[in-house]
């Protein structure tokens, strides 16, 4: 490390933020994780016993897969090399594989290297890597924000353990500030501070399970509060709900939470809950979330899971769909909790969505020789060959009904709609075995 090289690195250990300064360096500085990191773990043995073999450590920003990288890097003997996938190219992997190399044949070393955001890397850049991990070459430990059973190489997968990193709870990130305010080297300790508890409470809570937005909403609250006249800054609740105004989603709109929160939107409609429906809705839209993506997937919803049960819903979606393209924000919000709330009220039937689901696994896989002869249409060339001798007009029948064959002679008497018991439909299944009693519709 050159002169320049050393006095970067005193300024920013001095001038980091909070966060980066309170990063913890040992294990027994660790807070939270402990399904993962906790005493007598698989991960924690092998960090003690520096016996690690290649892992990924997945879960949302602040809950600690860097800090846990560095902790690693400060408890192992081998050689440590980070890089970081959103500015790294191809160069920088072969530089570090050459490296590991060089560290392996000269001193009998292994090398870990730390690839940060590593689902940033796209497949030739991943595929670099494989040999070495494949080899021992290298120990790689990646850190993801997103799934990387989706993300990243399978391959690359399969070679590594997969660790999940939750959001910490809020006595985790109490444990956190409090140690921030305590410490007089990295923290601000060295400052007269005093925070409330409902404060302390509060910033635990606002943060939504990320240890740096709390610290950093910390550090913010004891830089830009002013002391009273014995000198001392007090960090009240009022002081606090200023320095974090808006809870920290973890919501990216291509990311897992995305998919988390449209599926527990879903589901909350399916399960008849409104007011979880309504609860995902308003966290989409305070995340930011597209008000047409909402609407697309509440009108699939309402044919999907209400169905013939409930008519109406599909029309109240579609609806809703147009009348939020027309109108736009934030006024839309109204007609989608409209729509979301009719629709998880809505009585409930899958019937329609499993009736096309069930035919065409029945045109995949049932070989029809032709549609029957009375259904054919007579053309200008078909009444010559027969198509559509036969045929019953139905409003020419008392009812406007007649009995007569209308599927394939493979699949006669084949049942795909079964109406349900709920709402409407079960007036039409009602309707539908007076029509056809020798059809089994239960």
């Amino acid at each position: 490390m050159d002169i320049f090289e050393n006095n970067r690195s005193t300024v920013l250990k001095k001038e980091a933020p909070l966060a980066a300064r309170m990063r913890p360096a040992s294990l027994d500085e660790w807070v939270g994780q402990a399904h993962i990191i906790g005493k007598n773990t698989l991960l924690y043995r092998a960090i003690i016993a520096d016996r690690l073999s290649s892992l990924v450590l997945y879960g949302p920003p602040g809950t600690g897969k860097t800090t846990l990288a560095r902790i690693i890097a400060n408890s192992t003997k081998s050689s440590f090399m980070q890089i970081n996938a959103t500015a790294a190219g191809i160069k920088d992997i072969q530089r570090a594989i050459e490296d590991a190399k060089s560290n392996l044949a000269l001193y009998s070393n292994r090398t870990i290297l730390f690839v940060d955001e590593i689902h940033r890397f796209n497949k030739l850049q991943q595929d670099a890597l494989l040999p070495y991990v494949e080899d021992g070459t290298l120990i790689l430990v990646g850190a993801t924000t997103e799934n990387p059973y989706f993300e990243v190489n399978k391959a690359l997968v399969s070679r590594s353990m997969v660790f999940e990193l939750y959001p910490l709870t809020e006595e985790d990130i109490k444990t956190l500030l409090r140690r921030a305010l305590s410490n007089e080297e990295k923290g601000l300790g060295h400052l007269p501070l005093h925070i409330e508890e409902d404060a302390l409470a509060f910033l635990a809570d606002k943060a939504s399970g990320d240890a740096r937005t709390a610290l950093n909403a910390l550090e913010l609250a004891a830089l830009t509060t002013e002391s009273d006249h014995d000198g001392k800054i007090t960090i009240d609740l009022e002081v606090a709900a200023a320095c974090i105004q808006k809870r920290a989603l973890r919501y990216e709109k291509n990311g897992d939470n995305h998919y988390d929160t449209i599926s527990a939107f879903i589901k909350s409609m399916r399960g008849s809950d409104p007011d979880a429906a309504v609860y995902y809705l308003a966290r989409m839209l305070y995340a930011g979330e597209d008000p047409k993506f909402i609407a697309r997937r509440v009108v699939i919803c309402a044919a999907e899971d209400v169905g013939n049960a409930d008519p109406h819903a599909l029309l109240v979606a579609m609806a809703a769909a147009q009348a939020v393209d027309f109108i736009g924000m934030p006024e839309g919000q109204i007609i989608l909790s409209q729509a979301v709330t009719y629709i998880a009220c809505a009585p409930k039937s899958n019937a329609a969505c499993n009736a096309i689901f069930s035919a065409q696994d029945d045109v995949a896989n049932i070989p029809i020789k032709s549609v029957p002869i009375h259904l054919r249409d007579p053309g200008k060339r078909g009444g010559t060959l027969g198509h559509g001798e036969g045929y019953k007009y139905a409003h020419d029948y008392p009812g406007h009904y007649v009995n007569q064959a209308y599927l394939p002679e493979e699949l006669v008497d084949k049942v795909y709609y079964k109406p349900s018991d709920n709402g409407v439909e079960k007036k039409i299944g009602e309707s539908l075995r007076k029509l056809r009693p020798d059809r089994a519709y239960d």
